[in-house]
Parts: structure tokens; C-alpha cells; sequence
């Protein structure tokens, strides 16, 4: 059993018992410690106060875990980010209102917005039509970054001096 698997299963009941999931952990040298990400994600996002009870958890558990040896480390845990694609149902359900940008097994890409989604497929609107996307037929789905103006119906009017 590798360290990875030792820690897997060591932390993921305390993950479970908060009602969300492990998506990955990771241990990279970082000189004379190494750093040991732990990548937990829910069915929504989590917030700073969810994180924080999770990381108590979490270090109490690996503090005294014989696989983790002598050497230092630093525990970072952390969210899944923007750029993390969705592979999961429950990945595409918590994102529901979110924009997507979907590459196919053949190659077709769908943009769009994740109107609903279940065990099995999602539907996404984009521009002209909405597509009922089956999780089996996705080859790549990322979330895309959407800006929005804080006053989004106001425009901004420049004189002649650009002012």
C-alpha cells in the first residue's frame, strides 16, 4: 500500500462524516518538507468555514500517522478550482447556472449553460438550442470564467477628453 493509499484511507471516513467527498490527495517535496494537498469537494461549494473544520479533522488524523515517517509537511487543503473538470454527476449538478465548455468524444464542442443535470446526462443551453449531453459522450468538460459587472445595466459615457 502506497503513503498515498495509507492517508486515503485514514482520512476519507472523517471527510465522509462532513458530508463531502475526497477528490485527490497529492505529496510533493518542497525541500525539507513536503507538501500534502487535500483536494475535498461537496454537493455545493464549500466556503472557508467548511474548509477550516474539514483541515482540523484532517491534521489531527495524519499528525500521528506512522506512514508520513520523520520528515516535516505542510497540509494545504483546498476546494477543487475553476479549471478542475467535471467528471463526476455530482460535479455537473453543483454547477447547475454555470457556464461550460464541453469537448465530445467526436470532437464537437458545446458552450453553453448548464441548465440541469442527473446521474446520467446534462442539458445545456447555449445561444441557439439547449443539448442533452450524456456523460458517457463527454470528452473534456470545463467550467468557463464569467465576469459580471457590478452595475451591469449602466454604461459609462466618456466626454470628448475621455473623461
Amino acid at each position: 500500500m502506497s503513503v498515498t493509499d495509507d492517508i486515503t484511507a485514514a482520512i476519507k471516513p472523517a471527510i465522509e462524516a462532513t458530508g463531502n467527498y475526497l477528490e485527490e490527495i497529492t505529496i510533493t517535496p518542497a525541500g525539507k518538507r513536503r507538501m500534502l494537498t487535500v483536494i475535498v469537494d461537496g454537493e455545493s461549494h464549500l466556503n472557508l468555514d467548511q474548509v477550516t473544520v474539514i483541515t482540523k479533522e484532517i491534521s489531527e488524523i495524519i499528525e500521528n500517522l506512522p506512514t508520513l515517517g520523520e520528515l516535516p509537511f505542510t497540509l494545504e487543503v483546498t476546494s477543487p478550482g475553476i479549471d478542475r473538470p467535471l467528471t463526476l454527476p455530482r460535479h455537473w449538478r453543483k454547477n447547475v447556472g454555470r457556464l461550460v465548455k464541453v469537448t465530445l468524444n467526436d470532437g464537437t464542442v458545446v458552450e453553453g449553460r448548464i441548465t440541469s443535470a442527473d446521474e446520467a446526462a446534462a442539458v445545456i443551453e447555449g445561444k441557439k438550442s439547449a443539448d442533452n449531453i450524456s456523460y458517457s459522450d463527454v470528452m473534456k468538460a470545463v467550467l468557463e470564467i464569467e465576469f459580471k459587472s457590478i452595475n451591469s445595466d449602466s454604461s459609462v459615457e466618456l466626454d470628448e477628453d475621455g473623461e
